[in-house]
């Protein structure tokens, strides 16, 4: 199952594991504005927030995986002071992710 190398990939912040988990096809729909990332422009995101120890994921947990879907809480916490709690919805096409969709939830400090 896919959501250990996702956690892996995260906690050792490494995207080029991360990446190799993503389909050719992959499209990352983001939660902010609705627009839509392609392989490469999350890779790059992804880069970027792993290179900021500013950047922090917490909480990390699977909800549900299987061959066709992974759902996947946490809490982010960034540069801005700022913290969200996160759902991600993965799609799954030939054992890699096609399509991530999140939704998002400002946490009040």
């Amino acid at each position: 199952m896919l959501y250990q190398k996702i956690a892996d990939a995260m906690e050792a912040r490494k995207p080029d594991e991360w990446s190799d988990i993503l389909h050719p096809d992959f499209e990352f729909v983001r939660h902010q504005s609705g627009t839509s990332m392609n392989k490469e422009q999350t890779i790059g995101m992804m880069r970027q927030f792993m290179a900021s120890d500013a950047v922090q994921e917490h909480s990390r947990r699977c909800i549900y995986e299987n061959d066709d879907i992974l759902v996947a809480h946490s809490v982010m916490s960034f540069a801005d002071g700022t913290s969200e709690s996160v759902i991600a919805v993965y799609t799954k096409k030939d054992g890699m992710i096609i399509r991530s969709e999140t939704g998002a939830t400002p946490i009040k400090r």
